[in-house]
């Protein structure tokens, strides 16, 4: 987690103001304690495994694979080094009212937002690449597989981008949580034709209605109300400070850490947007995840190449392929490494060991929970709410509601697996 900002002094004297920049707080925010020493050697491996495999992916691949190869570890650092959540930041908010996560994602996407609209707005494109929005069916399997997800991330501790980063930084708990999640995608794919024709409206795209312009006013707008709205409930409430984490000072912390959430929030929208200029669609995570477990099956002599999901032209094409020729296998495995580059330049990369039974059965599920609910919803925290909210689309936002509303069971279910949910009488959450 990140330290929430400062709360000043004393309250702004007009009521506008203090809605608009008062932090309320029940405490002020603790100090970041300082990083542990540079962690060299995992530090070296972890840079050399990026520089090899990006040059082998390049002269393999070509050099769009290995460009999509470093934008993913560009964002795998900056998700480490700013402990960007989406998991952490709902929870805090539907727990205990603190809204600073929200409002980091609200610059998150908004500043996504323009970027996607000056991209495809204009056609800009790079090796060859149409730049194309991010839209999804509206419909049943939207509306259950996002509330599915949102169970499953309380459960497993992490979304999908934060999965990735926290196995980069050594967390084998979340190794766990990937686990499930590669296996809820392959259950999802060997049921495939159970789901496939589930009632569903066409997407809506603002810009097919309003233009680029206009899509991208509703959607700043909307946020904006969603930046007042949050700071209106965590002025009620006085929510716990968010915790802090070691931090360096001045000119280390920008390769050390940790960075402000609303810096981390900017340079991810970016790296997301140079994703959507190189390849010609928005970043995702979890279309990996389901492609990696049938890649496994095939090692293990399964034949998931005849399911009727892996039969279609596009996925046969997909699986038949190298998996370092996937966009988001690549940006998966980048997020990974830029991770583990962050975690051991802050010193805090190391392997997490004595698991706990209800950890391990929490890991789990929630992986499963979030693989199949993923599929479901055509998309994750990041492929159909970022990249959905960033397009215009209205799936985006109707994930977001669904998920919460996930949000809100699956803090309910952590008490079943002794797991902590914040709390107003905590000094931190």
């Amino acid at each position: 987690m990140t330290t929430a900002a400062p709360s000043p002094a004393s309250p702004p004297a007009s009521p506008a103001a203090r809605l608009l920049f008062h932090n309320a707080l029940s405490a002020p925010p603790p100090a970041a304690p300082r990083p542990e020493p540079v962690r060299w050697v995992p530090l070296g491996v972890a840079l050399a495994a990026t520089a090899a495999l990006a040059a082998y992916v390049g002269a393999v691949h070509g050099a769009r694979p290995a460009v999509l190869l470093l934008l993913g570890a560009g964002l795998g650092l900056a998700l480490f080094h700013s402990r960007f959540g989406f998991t952490s930041a709902w929870r805090q908010f539907v727990a205990v009212g603190n809204g600073t996560g929200l409002r980091a994602h609200a610059l998150l996407l908004g500043t996504t937002a323009t970027l996607f609209a000056l991209v495809i707005g204009t056609g800009t494109g790079l090796f060859g690449s149409t730049p194309e929005p991010s839209a999804g069916p509206i419909g049943v399997a939207l509306f259950l597989g996002a509330f599915v997800f949102g169970i499953g991330m309380q459960l497993g501790g992490a979304c999908a981008s934060g999965t990735l980063f926290a196995i980069g930084s050594g967390q084998s708990a979340i190794v766990l949580t990937l686990g499930g999640f590669i296996a809820g995608s392959v259950l999802y794919s060997a049921a495939w034709p159970l789901v496939a024709d589930l009632p569903a409206l066409p997407p809506f795209l603002l810009s097919d209605h309003v233009g680029w312009a206009g899509s991208w006013a509703v959607t700043v707008a909307v946020l904006g109300a969603i930046v007042v709205g949050t700071r209106v409930v965590q002025n009620r409430r006085t929510p716990p400070p968010v915790g802090a984490v070691p931090s360096a000072s001045g000119a280390a912390r920008v390769l050390r850490g940790s960075w402000p959430m609303l810096v981390g929030a900017v340079v991810l929208a970016v790296l997301g947007g140079a994703v959507l200029v190189v390849s010609g669609g928005a970043w995702g995570i979890t279309s990996a995840f389901n492609l990696w477990g049938a890649k496994l099956l095939q090692l293990v002599g399964l034949h998931p190449e005849e399911w009727a999901f892996w039969s279609r032209p596009e996925q046969a094409a997909q699986l038949a392929a190298p998996v370092l020729t996937d966009k988001t296998s690549l940006t998966d495995i980048g997020i990974i490494l830029g991770a583990a580059v962050a975690a051991a330049a802050a010193g805090a990369w190391k392997l997490h060991t004595g698991l706990r039974g209800n950890v391990v059965a929490a890991s789990l599920i929630g992986g499963v929970l979030m693989g199949v609910g993923a599929r479901l919803a055509g998309g994750c925290n990041i492929g159909a709410y970022l990249a959905g909210i960033a397009s215009g689309s209205l799936h985006g936002w109707l994930w977001a509601l669904a998920a919460i509303a996930g949000t809100w069971v699956g803090l309910r279910a952590r008490t079943l697996f002794r797991l902590p949910n914040p709390k107003p009488s905590d000094s931190v959450c």
